[in-house]
Formats: C-alpha cells, sequence, structure tokens
C-alpha cells in the first residue's frame, strides 16, 4: 500500500507525527478529569513535552529515548504520586522499549526490557499509596511485557526474512556460478571434440596436399591419387563436424538435409576405419588387440578412440611412416598403447615440433573417465603414449 511506502520512506516524520499525537493526548488526559485538573502545571507540560520530543528519534538512538521516557515516567510518578498505569507517560515508555527490543540485539532487548519494567514497579510501590501487587503495578509489567515481546517478535520475524532473503541471493549466486561453470565446460569439451576431429583430417589434407604438389609434373598419377586422398579426408572432416554440431541441438532434432539424428559418437568399433584412413595417408598403422574384449562404457570408449586419434595424428603430422596401437583388455581397465618409429630422413632434434596442445587434450581425456596417461619419448628415437583406462566389467545385457 501506498501508505506503507511512505512510512518506509520517511521513518523521522512518522515518528514526530506519532509523538505529536501522543503529546496532546497526555495535555487532554488531566482536563478530561475534572477531579486532576490540578496535575496539569507547568512541570507535567514540560516534562511531557520532553519525553514526546524524544519519541521522534527513538529509530535513530533508542536506548537514550528509552533511557529519557522511564526518567520522564519516573517523574511524573514522583511528583505526582500517580500510577504509570494507564497514563501516556507509560505508552511512551512501552513505544520506547518495543523500538529498543526491535532494534537491539536480543539479550539487550531482553535486559532492557526486564530493567525498565522492575524500575517503574518499584517506583510505584514506593512512591504510590497501596499495595504493591495493585492492579496498577501489575498493569506497568503488562504493558511494558507486551511491548517487549512485540518487538522482541518483531525483531526475530524481520531477521527471519533477511536470513531467508540471503539464502535466496547465495542459491541464485551459485546457479549462476554452476551455469558458468557449465558453459566452460562445455566449451572446453566441444574445444577438445573439435581439436580430435579437425587436426586429424586437416594433417592428412596438408601432407597430400604437399605430396600432389611435388608430385604434379613428375608423377601424375600420384599426384592424382594424392588429390583424391585429400578429397576424402575433406569429406570425412566435413562429416564429422556435421555429426559433432547436431550433438549439440535439442534431442530429436534431425541434422538438416539428412532425414536423421546425428551419428553415434566414435568408439573403438570404427578403430579399423581410422587406421584404414591413417593407411591411406602414408602411415602404415598395426593394430593388435588382446585379452577379452567387452562393451565399455561410452565416456572410456569415446576417450579410447580419440587417444588413437590423436596419437596417430601427431605421428603422422611430424614425419612418422609407422605407427603400431596395441589395445589390452584387463579384467578392470583398458590399457591403450600407440608406439610409433622415428620419421624417416629426419633425426629426432630436427622433427617439427608441437604445441602441446594435443597431449594436454589427451590428459585431460583421460582424467575425466579416472584413468592414467605416460607420454613421452623412447630410446629408439620414436615416441610412446600408454593410457590406462578404468573398465570395470559389466553385464552386456546391461550394457544394453
Amino acid at each position: 500500500m501506498r501508505w506503507r511506502r511512505d512510512v518506509r520512506e520517511h521513518p523521522f516524520v512518522t515518528d514526530a507525527v506519532i509523538a505529536a499525537v501522543l503529546y496532546a493526548l497526555m495535555l487532554s488526559t488531566p482536563v478530561m478529569a475534572p477531579h486532576r485538573a490540578a496535575s496539569l502545571s507547568a512541570d507535567y507540560v514540560v516534562t511531557g513535552a520532553v519525553v514526546c520530543g524524544a519519541l521522534a528519534f527513538r529509530r535513530r538512538w533508542p536506548l537514550p529515548v528509552l533511557l529519557v521516557t522511564v526518567a520522564g515516567a519516573l517523574v511524573r510518578t514522583v511528583l505526582e504520586r500517580s500510577g504509570a498505569a494507564g497514563s501516556p507517560f507509560l505508552v511512551a515508555t512501552s513505544l520506547a522499549v518495543f523500538t529498543f527490543a526491535l532494534t537491539s540485539r536480543r539479550s539487550a532487548g531482553l535486559a532492557g526490557g526486564a530493567i525498565t519494567a522492575l524500575v517503574l514497579f518499584c517506583a510505584d510501590g514506593l512512591w504510590v499509596p497501596g499495595s504493591w501487587w495493585d492492579a496498577g503495578n501489575v498493569g506497568v509489567l503488562a504493558w511494558t511485557g507486551l511491548a517487549l515481546a512485540a518487538g522482541d517478535a518483531l525483531r526475530n520475524r524481520r531477521a527471519y526474512i533477511a536470513a531467508a532473503e540471503e539464502r535466496t541471493r547465495r542459491a541464485e549466486e551459485a546457479r549462476e556460478q554452476e551455469a558458468g561453470r557449465r558453459v566452460i565446460e562445455e566449451r572446453l569439451r566441444i574445444a577438445r571434440e573439435l581439436h580430435d576431429v579437425v587436426a586429424h583430417h586437416i594433417a592428412v589434407i596438408q601432407v597430400q596436399a604437399g605430396v600432389a604438389a611435388h608430385m604434379l609434373h613428375s608423377q601424375p598419377t600420384t599426384a592424382e591419387g594424392a588429390i583424391g586422398h585429400v578429397r576424402l579426408a575433406a569429406g570425412e572432416v566435413l562429416e564429422e563436424l556435421g555429426a559433432l554440431l547436431g550433438v549439440l541441438r535439442e534431442s530429436g532434432d534431425e541434422i538438416p538435409g539428412s532425414g536423421a539424428p546425428p551419428e553415434p559418437t566414435p568408439s573403438l568399433s570404427r578403430l579399423d576405419a581410422l587406421v584404414r584412413s591413417f593407411s591411406g595417408a602414408g602411415l602404415f598403422v598395426d593394430s593388435v588387440s588382446s585379452g577379452h574384449p567387452r562393451a565399455l562404457p561410452a565416456a572410456v570408449d569415446l576417450a579410447a578412440y580419440r587417444l588413437v586419434q590423436e596419437s596417430l595424428t601427431n605421428a603422422h603430422k611430424h614425419g612418422g611412416d609407422r605407427a603400431q596401437v596395441t589395445l589390452t583388455f584387463h579384467p578392470q581397465q583398458l590399457a591403450v598403447e600407440v608406439r610409433n618409429g622415428p620419421p624417416l630422413g629426419v633425426s629426432q632434434s630436427t622433427a617439427p615440433a608441437g604445441t602441446g596442445h594435443g597431449l594436454l587434450g589427451m590428459r585431460e581425456r583421460v582424467l575425466a573417465v579416472g584413468g592414467s596417461l605416460r607420454a613421452g619419448p623412447t630410446p629408439e628415437g620414436g615416441f610412446r603414449v600408454l593410457a590406462l583406462l578404468p573398465t570395470p566389467e559389466t553385464d552386456p545385457a546391461a550394457q544394453r
């Protein structure tokens, strides 16, 4: 509502209006009780003005305002020998107790309210004729206790709302951070996939294009074969890029113009085709498998395929002419080893150096599935990559 917004935006004006209304009530109370008309004295008017004036600053200085209102109630009780119960001074004191309990720590608020109630109760018992447990004295305890309870309850409610809002804000920040982390991970995954898909075929294209350019005039038949390999590698890279981009589409979408969903993720079942592609490009690959082949988890299968592809790509890119791929199926792990010999006519010191991104990508893939990777040169001058991938034995029927 509009008035609630105005109260929140102008708290000092609101408190000043409340103080003015309460002061008017103080001045009218003796007039409305003719038998107590003498109580409308100068000290009564001045004390009421001080107490109500202090209430205008109750939100800014709650403890000083509480002390002023208690002092005013005590002055009125001592000078007029009249109980505080039902008087505007007790209303002012209760309002100050409510504000102090609302704005202070719970222990301080409870202590301040209890001391205020005790002081007013003792003042009425000492200076007002009658029993300590008259209705007026008990009323003082009831008024201050009610104000204290209301202030403490409202403070607890505000603290609960603030805590809930803070939890909501932190949860939103956590969701945003998690979303950002997932975006970064997805970008890295896509970057690795693009590197694995493109690097191999581009290396083949580069080598075969160089062969074609060198043999174009002297051996046109050889040059024509090299151009055919370039065309084949270009077609394969376009096909794999289309499949990779298709995976990024929503579930159930089809690749435009194909009428079929994206191709399945590359796996070791396509290892023979991968080896043939390198053999056609001039890298003679010997593939060996031992142990008991079985269905592998999708992540491990993909990691093993990409590991072989990247290793053979590096061997071919750096001038190698032969390599060996060995797959060893152990009961709880798969060992993938790729060895390549030194390039013919090229010493190890003069072989082209790489950027290291390929090895970094392989290491990340292997670590992502809980495996380990070792890579380095061999004494013969070649290079060896060995990865151990965890493959717990599972029921083939469950794999399907």
